[in-house]
């Protein structure tokens, strides 16, 4: 297995590559490390490499590598989160990429002792399989979060379908880029709306060029 470090190098100029074909600054995309098939070990040498934000997507692997590294990371929770599960790691996220329901709004607002990031996952693709809003149901949605204090709206996340097709990833990337540029134009306090989690390991240059700014890179930087 290759060492975290020259990953992230190579993956750094991958980045370099897609902000200049799309007249972007790289500083504006923040990788997210997505550590959920390694060990705490592996994590440490993605901090090591200069990494700052992990991305757990269940609360018991988030749990198990906060004992050991705590808040050396920036922790993100990435994946579905069960409102029961709430309480266990909302102290030690910074932010939280899948909010799509009220009912987990709710919980994280009654649990949280500080305002949560959180970014509004949209099932643009419209796959079964997926979770998330209905692009059409976004703008509604947020808007009910201004009673939740807090909440922070950042930005929008989508999950693009597992595809080589190009133009399929760009159909879904510029759809949510467009979303996050009507609900950002409302200028609502709650939701400034700036950022979008969009991209992984298979497509994540292809987000960047339609406008990401946290990537989510798993198996093409701490491997499987």
């Amino acid at each position: 297995m290759k060492d975290v470090k020259e990953n992230l190098a190579f993956i750094q100029g991958q980045i370099a590559e897609a902000c200049e074909r799309s007249s972007r600054n790289p500083e504006d995309v923040h990788i997210v490390a997505v550590t959920k098939y390694v060990s705490v070990e592996r994590a440490a040498e993605a901090l090591e490499a200069g990494i700052q934000n992990l991305g757990e997507n269940r609360a018991e692997g988030l749990l198990s590598k906060w004992e050991v590294l705590k808040d050396r990371p920036l922790w993100h929770f990435i994946g579905t989160l069960q409102s029961r599960k709430v309480r266990n790691i909302i102290d030690k996220v910074e932010y939280i990429h899948s909010l799509d329901r009220l009912s987990l709004a709710k919980e994280i607002n009654k649990r949280a002792s500080k305002k949560i990031k959180c970014f509004i996952q949209i099932n643009v693709s419209g796959e079964e399989s997926k979770h998330g809003l209905q692009p059409e149901d976004t703008v509604e949605f947020i808007r009910q979060l201004e009673a939740y204090e807090n909440i922070e709206v950042v930005g929008l996340m989508t999950m693009a379908p597992h595809t080589d097709d190009e133009e399929v990833l760009r159909t879904c990337f510029r759809r949510l880029r467009s979303l996050k540029e009507e609900v950002e134009g409302m200028g609502l306090k709650h939701a400034p709306c700036h950022e979008l989690s969009m991209g992984m390991s298979n497509d994540f240059k292809i987000a960047i060029e339609e406008g990401a700014t946290f990537v989510r890179i798993g198996s093409a930087l701490v491997g499987e």
